[in-house]
């Protein structure tokens, strides 16, 4: 039985805002004790840089940062040569495109994407659209976001050589059926690349079983700590692909005719001294998530969810958008008042949430605006929590809106 009370305690940040109602987890998470010690023992027991040194120090400093890799194999099942560390999921996607860019695409290929995809995952094809004539279409989406896969095979055809979306979307919290996809992209020759930075530390992730061609994400949205990202890729893509970034650490041997020969993958991706604190705090961070249970972290959330939606429904003050979506955030306005002037209504009562396009800024063309506000939950918020919040989003009008700001 997953029991919120006592895993609330491992999080300082409840402990010393006991009276914050925090449903902003969709844009970072807070960070249990296990991954704030496991940094902090970095910085007071073994500080040196990897790859460097002979000292004790400094192999105890590879040591940690090397068994990361293979917590985070574990974590989503892959091989540790199959995990690279990032600065972030929006570094990993780039890197990908980057990569994809030299190894396969040419001018006149097609990247399937989707309206409701974050911008991390649609700027950097963008790019691609406008420097080397790639072209883009668009997953059909129903209503809430959700890829209808029925209709996904009028897409394909032999132009088409990568589909990257997310696994869970930033604002509906669609959930893709990422594996079926996948086993029509590949029976088309096509490549997917999974944006997972709200799937992962919401649910069990088997990129063996989804058969994703690359999966990407971020720590901290995961209880990890910030600037540290991860980019999976099948060994048979990672070996060949060409860095973004160039210089020490990810080279084996260089010289003066500027011949370079590259470190095999994963290490050829983390070019300079990297965030070795924030490795460990990741490496943390995944061991924490997995002792509790991404299965029961996941059908915990889906029941929390559920009752927030059962709550919110009456209200005819609001517009709920993803009402019928299991899992992810919920995202709303309330009629008649701007979303940030509504979010500033809530955070006077020590309720934070999220407002704005959400980094989703071509999502309007599915939903009808550009403005939403959006209360992300985590697995260690409560109902009373919930309670707490539908009482004062019930209260919001104009009048009390604008109210705050007097």
């Amino acid at each position: 039985m997953f029991d919120v009370n006592k895993v609330r305690q491992d999080f300082p940040m409840i402990r010393n805002h006991p009276d914050l109602i925090y449903f902003d987890n969709g844009a970072t998470t807070y960070k249990p004790d296990r991954v704030i010690d496991a940094i902090n023992d970095f910085y007071c027991h073994f500080t040196s840089n990897v790859e460097r040194g002979d000292y004790d120090t400094a192999v105890k400093a590879d040591q940690a940062y090397m068994n990361t890799r293979k917590i985070i194999a574990r974590l989503i099942h892959c091989e540790a040569k199959e995990v690279a560390f990032t600065a972030n999921i929006t570094a990993s996607l780039n890197q990908i495109v980057f990569g994809l860019e030299r190894m396969i695409l040419k001018e006149g290929d097609t990247v399937l994407l989707s309206h409701a995809e974050h911008a991390s995952n649609l700027l950097p094809w963008f790019r691609l659209k406008k420097e080397k004539g790639i072209n883009i279409r668009y997953l059909p989406l129903d209503k809430q976001g959700n890829v209808e896969s029925d209709r996904l095979e009028e897409l394909f055809d032999d132009s088409v050589k990568v589909v990257s979306l997310a696994y869970q979307t930033n604002v509906l919290g669609s959930v893709q059926p990422i594996k079926k996809i996948a086993e029509i992209a590949h029976s088309h020759h096509a490549l997917i690349v999974v944006d997972a930075a709200q799937a992962v530390g919401h649910r069990p992730i088997d990129v063996k079983d989804l058969d994703v061609d690359f999966l990407c994400f971020s720590a901290h949205k995961m209880c990890g700590p910030d600037g540290v990202g991860v980019l999976y890729g099948k060994y048979e893509y990672l070996k060949d692909m060409e860095p973004i970034f160039l210089g020490g650490g990810m080279n084996a041997r260089f010289d003066q005719d500027g011949n370079i020969i590259l470190k095999n993958a994963p290490e050829r991706f983390e070019a300079g001294t990297p965030n070795i604190e924030g490795v460990i705090g990741l490496g943390a961070a995944a061991e924490y998530l997995m002792s509790l249970g991404l299965n029961e972290i996941c059908e915990y959330e889906k029941e929390l969810r559920k009752y927030f939606i059962e709550k919110m429904l009456p209200l005819d003050n609001l517009e709920i958008y993803n009402p019928d979506n299991l899992s992810g955030p919920v995202t709303f306005n309330v009629k008649g008042v701007f979303a940030q002037d509504a979010a500033g209504y809530l955070a006077s009562k020590n309720i934070a949430v999220r407002s704005g396009n959400h980094c989703a800024k071509i999502l309007h063309e599915l939903i009808g605006t550009d403005q939403t506000i959006r209360a992300s939950l985590y697995f260690y918020n409560t109902k009373e929590e919930v309670d707490r919040f539908v009482e004062e989003a019930s209260k919001i009008s104009l009048e009390t809106a604008i109210g705050v700001f007097l």
